[in-house]
């Protein structure tokens, strides 16, 4: 048989990845993504969540009540005392997967972390593993490095309380020059108290407890004076949070037992339906839901039985049920069917469960607080008054780009969005569904001609959008742009519509352009926090320098950056600096959008106000900002940075 140039393909490329080898191999599997530590959704948080939640499910269970947590230069280490994993199974239910506790329901019945891989992907992505349990005077240890046990041993006499203390390093081979941002560890860490009433959780030295829950939460997020006083309602397995604020669109966080799923699930959709039903039938009129629910400030957390996530990081519930467990006679033999089929029982499903609890008690509170009525129908009644002309407006406005054809030419879609059901293996695709808002027809066709066509789409500003925070939402409403970008992303009527995970602002690195991303910026801010909360929109990174010799060319994002590669690359070094997107060719560009593609997450915390943001930089010229800029200016020269 003729060469090929192609591999020979036989028994020796069928491989069996063991242990936590195939965690190190495919660790998107497991942790999601990487990252250096910028982003909240990145590995190495990911990483202390798994070693957190095992703590936090013992407290559950009724044992300890308190976790210490130190995060310093790269290391964790995170220390419970709760009963401590049975001494003769540390090793294992730390380095051999699907093995571990929690698969027995009588042990862990409402936890997060239920397929017993949690700690084996810390232990494999980490490039030290340290972990001993303590059990009435006795410990077992075990020492690792990615995922390889070093040594292990036994100890008596051992003066702890009983627990387990697990110290880990993230592996600086695959996360790179990693750093924990510690505001993403104390939002963590604030959130666990609010959902564990009583307990302790003490994060390098400073103590994080709450006695009223979500109710805490709601009220330290809270950066405006809210309509009323959150509604606090509680019962078993389910403790909800709301009010009303002036502010667009709807913030509510969710929880499933413990579980902060940011991208929310069946628990907050239910939640949401909940809400608009229970409203519309109190006050007998046909208010729609959207207007019940503009504005809206709060939280939920429920406790199921073996939740289902979409995917290992656990950010988005998909169970349809509060339980689903197979039905067991007298003697706890499973049931069979006629047709030899394991009998399921099931629980009642969750939107049943959510809103059965919502229409009980909300609409007892505003029974017994009939002050708090008028201000939420005045509410209602405002958002319906400006939903209805915006309405119209918008109509009129998509009907004319729709004739003239504007909408296909502005927008190259992709195959695959984020709210497609897709099966299986592709559902990374939904993750990975991007699209670039670019300015001009130049860069554009660059970022066009390289895409992912299954996941990336590109969307072309024509020019400067609007400042919405000066003009009104009417004015805003009339405008073709903002119309079709709002169309593009699918979020006409529902955030949960949102066609694409990661909507990527992609201008100039220049004046013009910073100004078109501060513009897009407060559109997102004003009018659709949400994106920004879910952590859905980004800025992105491109390359202000290309500095090369006859043998090597090195991307630079920064003066720092480039300096170095002047230093490494030494004689013959040449040095262009990008001004424009266009100015990188597309055989370049490609590197910039793939898998090395540089994002900044634009983060917007629940201590910081919206208004005040777009006062500071969309407002009048004032003060603070001319200081502001004043000590941050940079010149010409050292932008440019010419002189080598």
């Amino acid at each position: 048989m003729a060469e090929t140039g192609l591999h020979n393909y036989t028994d020796d490329n069928i491989k069996t990845l063991e242990g936590v080898e195939h965690i190190r191999r495919r660790p998107g599997m497991y942790i999601g993504r990487l990252g250096n530590g910028d982003n909240p959704g990145d590995g190495i948080y990911v990483l202390l969540k798994e070693i957190l939640d095992n703590s936090i499910d013992e407290f559950s269970a009724g044992f300890g009540k308190q976790i210490q947590i130190q995060v310093a230069d790269g290391k964790v280490s995170v220390r419970d005392f709760g009963r401590g994993i049975p001494l003769g199974s540390v090793v294992k239910a730390t380095s051999k997967l699907n093995t571990g506790g929690k698969f027995d329901d009588a042990v862990f019945k409402k936890s997060v972390g239920l397929n017993g891989v949690g700690t084996k992907a810390v232990n494999a992505l980490s490039s030290e593993f340290y972990v001993e349990s303590f059990r009435d005077g006795e410990s077992s240890w075990a020492s690792f490095s990615r995922g390889k046990l070093l040594d292990s041993g036994m100890r008596t006499g051992v003066g702890e309380k009983n627990g387990t203390l697990v110290r880990f390093t993230p592996d600086d081979e695959l996360f790179g020059k990693y750093e924990y941002n510690m505001e993403y560890v104390e939002t963590m860490v604030k959130n666990y108290s609010y959902l564990k009433k009583g307990l302790v959780l003490n994060l390098n030295g400073v103590p994080y407890k709450s006695e009223n829950g979500l109710l805490d939460l709601v009220n330290d997020s809270l950066t405006e004076q809210p309509l009323y006083a959150p509604v606090h309602l509680e019962d078993k397995d389910i403790e909800v949070v709301l009010t009303h604020g002036n502010a667009y669109g709807e913030n509510i966080a969710s929880f499933v037992n413990g579980q902060n799923t940011r991208y929310g699930g069946t628990h907050l959709a239910a939640l949401r339906e909940a809400i608009g039903k229970t409203l519309k039938d109190f006050f007998k009129k046909n208010y729609a839901p959207e207007d019940c629910r503009q504005g809206i400030v709060g939280a939920i957390s429920i406790q199921i039985q073996e939740p289902d996530f979409e995917g290992q990081t656990k950010t988005k519930l998909s169970s349809t049920y509060m339980w689903e467990k197979y039905m067991r006679d007298a003697d706890g033999k499973v049931v069979k069917d006629e047709d030899g089929s394991n009998v399921i029982d099931r629980g009642p499903t969750i939107r049943s469960f959510v809103n059965d609890f919502i229409a009980r008690h909300l609409d007892n509170y505003l029974h017994m607080h009939p002050e708090v009525v008028p201000v939420i129908e005045e509410k209602i009644k405002a958002s319906q008054a400006e939903r209805e002309e915006i309405s119209g407006i918008q109509k009129k406005t998509r009907a004319h780009n729709k004739k003239a054809n504007v909408y296909n030419k502005k927008l190259r879609d992709c195959r695959y969005h984020f709210n497609d059901k897709l099966p299986k293996d592709k559902q990374d695709l939904k993750e990975l569904s991007s699209i670039f808002i670019t300015e001009g027809d130049s860069a554009s066709g660059t970022i066009t001609k390289v895409r992912d066509a299954n996941s990336q789409a590109v969307f072309s500003l024509r020019g400067k959008p609007i400042n919405c925070y000066k003009e009104s939402r009417r004015k805003v409403a009339e405008n073709e742009e903002l119309n079709l970008l709002i169309s593009a992303l699918g979020v006409e009527e529902d955030l949960d519509d949102l066609r694409y995970n990661n909507i990527i602002v992609a201008t100039d690195a220049d004046d013009d352009g910073m100004h078109i991303r501060m513009l897009v910026l407060t559109f997102f801010m004003k009018y659709y926090p949400d994106l920004i909360r879910r952590g859905h929109v980004h800025i992105l990174q491109t390359p202000l320098f290309r500095v090369r010799n006859k043998k090597e060319t090195r991307y630079c994002f920064s003066s720092e950056e480039k300096d170095a590669a002047v230093r490494d690359l030494r004689t013959g070094v040449e040095i262009t600096r990008f001004k424009g997107l266009g100015e990188i060719s597309s055989k370049e560009f490609v590197d910039f959008i793939g898998e090395n593609m540089r994002l900044d997450m634009v983060k917007l915390s629940d201590e910081e106000s919206i208004a005040d943001i777009m006062e500071f930089y969309m407002g009048d010229n004032t003060i603070d900002r001319q200081n502001f800029i004043r000590q941050n200016l940079r010149s010409e020269e050292e932008l440019e940075d010419v002189n080598i």
